[in-house]
């Protein structure tokens, strides 16, 4: 138990814990991207989380792939963070923000032009939007240009130049979970035949060029990375999953001085630790236990990572690390309440004290 509560430095930041609270999208901002006291009350309530991760947030209006997610590319959106990171810091916590481009795994409805969502190929997901009264098949995207490639890499940049000026502690680059990085690395989603694919190299340039873009921009110390290996969600298929994230990590030269790889345990166990033993800096995982917080003390144990995060857990309970340091209990997380909604399953889940 001791292992979770011990301090572990990532980055520029020395934490007072491994218990990392994972990203998850909560959808409570409002139709400009902008986040509310709502908001910053739900992150101060978590602030005892060795790190915050926040929800993926867009870098740009082409981005966004969910209704009433938040983002980080207008001055009003950075002024509108800020509420969230001066209320985390004043409680003692630390905050990365989790910048997440969606890619194809997005929807005309969401853009003001009522274009098509970008991809690396003009591949769709085979999944849908909800748009808050039914579901919305995702079209087939444009194929990104050049170009289109640069401005995207620009604008995880962007994003997190304005992150930084927000009050953020560094940010997480979202390159899991079937969002844009993914579908790059992705075979199944990615079949170009330019420098951008053909190969486990060529899939793995858009990953390593934004890592690096965003690395000069806000500081290695700053960047972090989230892969999720062997994960299937949002249409993902890939040969050689392994192959192509050890690819992936061969590409990225200056792996010790980034602030951690995050791997998210939704694929084979074998390949997070394939990817342990291959990255040189600091590695968080999250085992996807839902509420099984003895998941995450196994993974201390077993020596699978430096830190663990965790989501479904901290969501129903903003003490968590308190509850496991009193054996329980734990509260009952309300799915009915994860997406959208008002304080109720949000700002509501009572501590351990009331």
């Amino acid at each position: 138990m001791s292992d979770l509560f011990t301090p572990v430095t990532v980055g520029r930041d020395e934490l007072p814990n491994r218990l990392f609270m994972a990203p998850m999208t909560r959808a409570r901002a409002d139709e400009n991207g902008l986040v509310d006291d709502t908001v910053a009350e739900y992150y101060a309530q978590r602030a005892s989380a060795g790190l915050i991760i926040t929800e993926g947030v867009q870098p740009s209006v082409r981005g966004q792939g969910y209704i009433n997610t938040p983002g980080l590319h207008s001055a009003e959106q950075v002024e509108a963070w800020k509420r969230v990171t001066d209320a985390v810091h004043a409680k003692g916590g630390h905050i990365y923000a989790q910048i997440m481009h969606a890619g194809r795994i997005g929807h005309p409805s969401l853009y003001p032009d009522g274009g098509l969502p970008v991809a690396p190929s003009a591949i769709a997901s085979g999944e849908s939007l909800f748009d808050g009264s039914g579901l919305l098949p995702h079209p087939v995207p444009r194929e990104m240009t050049s170009a289109d490639i640069a401005e995207a890499r620009d604008d995880f940049a962007s994003a997190a130049r304005n992150a930084i000026t927000a009050g953020f502690d560094g940010v997480e680059l979202h390159g899991a979970n079937g969002y844009l990085i993914h579908q790059f690395l992705a075979d199944g989603a990615n079949q170009r035949t330019d420098e951008y694919g053909g190969s486990a190299q060529g899939r793995a340039r858009f990953a390593a060029e934004v890592v690096a873009a965003v690395a000069d921009t806000i500081g290695a110390e700053r960047t972090a990375l989230r892969v999720s290996p062997g994960n299937t969600f949002n249409g993902m298929t890939e040969t050689d999953s392994l192959g192509q994230h050890l690819a992936l990590l061969e590409a990225i030269p200056n792996q010790s001085e980034l602030a951690f790889l995050h791997v998210v345990g939704m694929g084979p166990r074998e390949h997070a630790e394939r990817l342990r033993k291959e990255w040189a800096g600091a590695f968080v995982y999250n085992p996807a236990a839902g509420t099984d917080t003895a998941a995450a003390s196994a993974v201390l144990e077993e020596g699978l990572a430096d830190a663990v995060a965790l989501g479904t857990a901290w969501l129903a309970n903003p003490d968590l690390d308190a509850r496991i340091k009193a054996g329980g209990p734990l509260n009952e997380p309300d799915s009915t309440t994860f997406y959208g909604g008002d304080h109720r399953g949000y700002t509501d889940y009572p501590t351990l004290g009331a």
